[in-house]
């Protein structure tokens, strides 16, 4: 057995390792995305504090993947850092 020297956790190295579950986001049709996919916008989306919504068809880029309601972090030209649904957006 070996033991972690700051937390004390022990653990055998002879078992197998558990692969963690990972994420499995799908988009409005279905596709599983990943991150670093490019996306698109399929309807307009009020944003709160900005003077318009982001319009269908905005192509998002270098998407990030996170727990939560808002599962798709990104930075959008002209409204910076954001959270998306994944049933808003389509896979480019």
């Amino acid at each position: 057995m070996y033991q972690c020297p700051e937390c004390s956790h022990e653990w055998n190295p002879e078992e197998l390792v558990e692969e963690e579950e990972t994420l499995e986001i799908k988009d409005a049709n279905g596709n599983p995305l990943q991150d670093g996919d490019t996306v698109i916008v399929l309807k307009n989306l009020p944003v709160k504090g900005a003077s318009g919504p982001i319009k269908a068809g905005t192509k998002v880029k270098n998407i990030r993947l996170t727990d939560g309601d808002h599962n798709i972090d990104c930075k959008i030209d002209g409204f910076g850092a954001m959270a998306l649904k994944s049933e808003f957006v389509r896979k480019a």
